[in-house]
């Protein structure tokens, strides 16, 4: 029967005429050597271009990796070696070599060796180790050399094809050949090792259109493989499969199988002819060098075939060698760590009549299933005896051991019981594959049926294009793979029989209610098992997860592809197998999975019971699990991190259980937790939580509106206090001005070296204090500039320059004690009537109304200080104070009191250039015989005298909005 290998190719890049190519061991790349001089690297994984350079303008004929170095050495038609980082690509040594082209490199696995060979007939032997020296020439091919190949067996020796129509075999050691082997009738232009199995060969291939395997322990030619119309340009076995590989002149690559050496398939790319053939041990890639570029494939599968019964007995296939391990023969006191490789004595169990594509253990795992060259065997578990064979394509166990079917054709299916043919069928379809378990599972390229072990009926048809298919063991979930996600369906069989029994079925489509879709999850599975109800399974990005209830936990991330083999309820733990055969495995505890199913079946009190019995570490996974059932109070109650915990309690509201757990835990980012819960007591009303969040959080913003809000002239005072040794000067600055403490704003800013503001402020709010501040400012001015500074006005000198000051210095009397009455909190407002709100708001400081009050008319005809004395200031009627403080509170419009003129205007505006320049013309009309010089008014408004002072103080002062 054939060899069923799966090609899929994975790269093709176009260029000039490729003489060479080679995997490397480690990283996604080929390297291809061009008959143009140039090397290139293509990431095969991106199908893309890493680097490229020039070697020579003339060919270069051959190229190789030294990954141990991190070189690639190269050889061409100039006669020299180069030597070049890969990763730099600069040039490490360059040496002339031969007196001819070089055809081949070859770097020794071990030692610091490369072999050369050239049209001169020579091979040498260099050792990089001593500056790239020959230390050997070997002589006696009699034409151009043109491959030469180390032995993986025997590292010692290699061989060597010429044109002389020879393959000679030789030793290190030794400058004269061990034996020559003659059988082709023209030039052999390549030759190469079997590295696997212990068979002694070597093949090769020449001009006559032939190839050739010989035995180089006997010397003799065990097989020519006959097909190619040209001359035979490259020849391998593969590492890993049973197949070697030629490739000619005639465009093709043929694959031959390498034990019964039949071809298995022909290749042509239509890229002209094949100049060589790259593998690498470890890999199912091929990359190929053609005329016209390269192309990558990969044959078969990569990942390992093993399984692993209920025991914890393991068996795998390597080539056509089976071995076994037992993960339960560790010592006991060894410590078992997550992820790490197991040390595992292998036991070699024997061989197998086939080359395994896929091995499975029955169900009571007595028996072992190879399938593969479409035929299968039957193997006993314990001493390997061959029980049953027959054809297949593919090979299903049922639930009962004794019970089975194969896929002989696409057309036909047997069914067998007790290692008898049992019943056949032909389905209706064409069947692309088959899937054991409770039923018989047919995939066609898009649907799947299910079919009756017993009667081979039609159970029900699913539409979709399936990948893989596992059955729990207790038969009622089935989790069914496509390329982009997969299914956890329930299976009915009550429903059935009942449809069945009524008559009601569509022999096509099948019952209806056979099965119920309960999750779809969007991720690609590679392997999967199951354990109870819970679907343990690896991703396609290599995340090990568990799915129960549509809720998908990731257990580990995975740093290598791994594929899994099983589950032991007694361990505690599930088991994986890499590429290298590599045993590791991963802690999950059966008693949380129980605990989760129960959950899901809406069993709490068994699941409360069970709860006793999880390690408090998993503790937190359970929670989450509970959250995303929407039991949240559950798994607060669960949860043991404080940071889990917390969002938890807020997420039900429970703010002082929140703050308990941000009190008495140890969390990361705690101001953090303590803002947040502020945050979301006050948008619930909880001013005392509020405040306490806030405090703990350092949150003086916050603070600032709370205080503000609540009308607390004492927490105001302490958050102006707060803030200035937080040197949060903006919030000191608000809550002193909140609680009318002019004094200490204007100290605040002087001491911040805001001397300007603080002028300003004094200005209008605290007249008296006019002089004192701009005694300041001068002070601090006259560092920068002393004219700037004489040309400040004091109106204790010149208080013709402040119109109405001694009216404004009144005022502020009176300003200051209505600002020194007491203050309702804005609690008391909720227990007064309309009436007594009005009257409360009355007798409460205004910062409006104390502006008002502190208004000072412009215009010097009219007598506004005699009209305005008539109404109390400190105790207005509130019909008359309503209208001048609350009617125009637009910052452009003008404040006025009953019979005041309109053009006169408040203090706060002081600052304006406008009102400042008004006074400049004047000092000339006045009759004032005053000996001292009218002081020019232009440099009190100066602004950028102003500024200086203001830009060097005070930089390092939190002045900023929070």
């Amino acid at each position: 029967m054939p060899l069923r290998l799966d090609i899929k190719r994975k790269l093709v890049q176009r260029s000039d005429r490729v003489k060479g190519v080679e995997l490397h061991p480690t990283e996604p790349w080929i390297l291809a050597n061009l008959y143009s001089g140039n090397v290139y690297i293509w990431n095969h994984a991106t199908n893309s271009l890493v680097k490229s350079f020039e070697v020579t303008e003339l060919p270069v004929r051959t190229a190789k990796w030294v990954a141990r170095k991190q070189w690639i050495v190269c050889g061409s038609d100039d006669m020299f070696v180069r030597v070049y980082n890969y990763n730099t690509t600069e040039l490490v040594k360059a040496f002339e070599a031969h007196s001819d082209y070089i055809r081949c490199v070859s770097v020794h696995p071990t030692q610091p060796y490369v072999l050369t060979s050239s049209d001169d007939m020579l091979i040498k032997l260099w050792d990089w180790d001593k500056a790239w020296t020959c230390v050997s020439v070997f002589e006696g091919h009699s034409h151009y050399v043109m491959q030469c190949s180390f032995n993986p067996k025997d590292t010692n020796t290699f061989a060597s094809a010429s044109l002389d129509r020879t393959v000679k075999v030789w030793s290190i050691g030794s400058p004269t050949p061990n034996f020559t082997l003659e059988g082709h009738e023209k030039g052999v232009n390549c030759v190469e090792y079997f590295a696997g199995g212990d068979r002694p060969y070597l093949i090769s291939g020449a001009d006559d259109k032939l190839v050739k395997i010989w035995d180089y322990q006997t010397k003799t030619c065990v097989q020519t493989l006959e097909g190619h119309a040209h001359n035979v340009s490259a020849v391998c076995f593969h590492p890993e499969l049973p197949v070697i590989i030629t490739g000619s002149e005639d465009g093709t690559l043929r694959i031959w199988h390498s034990t019964t050496y039949r071809l298995e398939n022909t290749l042509n790319y239509g890229l002209e002819r094949v100049w060589a053939i790259g593998v690498m041990k470890g890999s199912n890639a091929v990359s190929v060098g053609y005329d016209e570029g390269t192309v990558m494939f990969k044959i078969g599968r990569e990942d390992p075939v093993a399984s692993m019964d209920g025991s914890g007995k393991i068996i795998w296939s390597k080539h056509n060698d089976v071995q076994t391990v037992n993960v339960k023969s560790l010592p006991a006191d060894f410590e078992i760590v997550d992820g790490e490789r197991l040390p595992l004595a292998v036991k070699d169990l024997g061989s197998c009549d086939l080359y395994p594509q896929s091995l499975s253990h029955g169900p009571n795992g007595r028996f072992v299933t190879v399938c593969g060259d479409n035929e299968y065997i039957i193997y006993t578990a314990l001493a390997w005896r061959n029980k049953s064979f027959g054809a297949a394509l593919d090979f299903g166990w049922s639930n009962d051991s004794n019970e089975f079917a194969v896929r002989e054709s696409p057309s036909k299916i047997k069914v067998y019981n007790q290692f008898k043919e049992k019943h056949a069928f032909r389905p209706h379809f064409s069947a692309e594959g088959l899937y054991g378990g409770v039923l018989l599972g047919l995939r066609s390229t898009d649907f799947i049926c299910f079919y009756d072990w017993e009667t081979s009926r039609v159970i029900r048809r699913i539409d979709v294009a399936v990948k893989d298919v596992w059955w729990s063991d207790s038969g009622d979930l089935v989790a069914i793979a496509s390329d982009s996600s997969f299914y956890i369906l329930r299976y009915d069989p009550e429903a059935t029989a009942a449809a069945f029994a009524a008559g009601e079925v569509d022999e096509g489509e099948g019952v209806e209610d056979a099965f119920e879709l309960l999750h779809e999850v969007g991720e690609q599975v590679r392997t999967g098992v199951w354990v109870g109800d819970c679907f343990i399974y690896n991703n396609a990005d290599w995340r090990l997860n568990y799915c129960v209830g549509g809720e998908v936990t990731t257990i580990f991330h995975l740093d290598r592809p791994m594929y899994l083999l099983g589950y032991l309820a007694a361990q505690n733990r599930v088991y994986l197998i890499d590429k290298q055969f590599g045993v590791v495995s991963y802690t999950l505890l059966l008693s949380l999975i129980e605990y989760k199913t129960l959950v899901l079946r809406g069993e709490m009190d068994a699941a409360e019971t069970l709860m006793a019995t999880i390690p408090k570490d998993q503790y937190n996974s359970v929670a989450k699990f509970l959250e995303a059932r929407g039991q949240v109070a559950e798994a607060l109650k669960i949860a043991t991190d404080p940071d889990y915990k917390f969002d938890l309690a807020v997420q039900l509201g429970e703010l002082n259980i929140a703050r308990q757990i941000v009190e008495h835990e140890d969390m990361a980012a705690g101001d953090e937790k303590w803002k947040q819960l502020g945050e979301l007591a006050m948008s619930g009303g909880d001013i005392d939580l509020a405040s306490a969040c806030l405090a703990k959080s350092g949150d003086l913003s916050g603070q600032l509106l709370l205080c503000s809000a609540v009308s607390s002239p004492d927490a105001l005072a302490a958050l102006a206090s707060s803030a200035t040794e937080k040197g949060k000067n903006n919030v000191a600055f608000a809550a002193l001005f909140l609680l009318g403490d002019v004094d200490a704003c204007i100290d605040l800013l002087c001491t911040t070296n805001r001397v300007p503001e603080a002028a300003f402020m004094a200005r209008t709010y605290a007249p008296s204090r006019v002089s004192e501040v701009v005694g300041l400012w001068k002070n601090d001015l006259a560092r920068v500039n002393k004219k700037a500074a004489e040309a400040l006005a004091d109106p204790a000198e010149y208080k013709n320059l402040f119109p109405d000051f001694d009216d404004a210095l009144r005022r502020e009397v009176a300003a200051r004690e209505s600002a020194s009455a007491p203050r309702q909190p804005a609690s008391a407002f909720a227990s007064m009537g309309a009436s007594n709100v009005v009257a409360a708001e009355t007798n409460l400081p205004n910062l409006v109304e104390d502006v008002a009050a502190m208004r000072v008319a412009d215009d010097d005809d009219e007598e506004p200080v005699e009209a305005e004395e008539e109404v109390e200031f400190e105790d207005p009627p509130v019909e008359e104070t309503d209208e001048p403080v609350f009617a125009n509170l637009d910052p452009d419009a003008t404040v006025q009191t009953r019979d005041t003129e309109p053009e006169s205007e408040p203090m706060f505006e002081e600052p304006e250039p406008e009102s400042l320049e008004e006074p400049a013309p004047e000092p000339t009309p006045t009759p004032e015989p005053e000996p001292e010089p009218t002081p020019e008014p232009e440099p009190v408004v100066e602004t950028p005298v102003a500024e200086e002072p203001a830009a060097e103080g005070g930089e390092d002062d939190d002045w900023g909005l929070q």
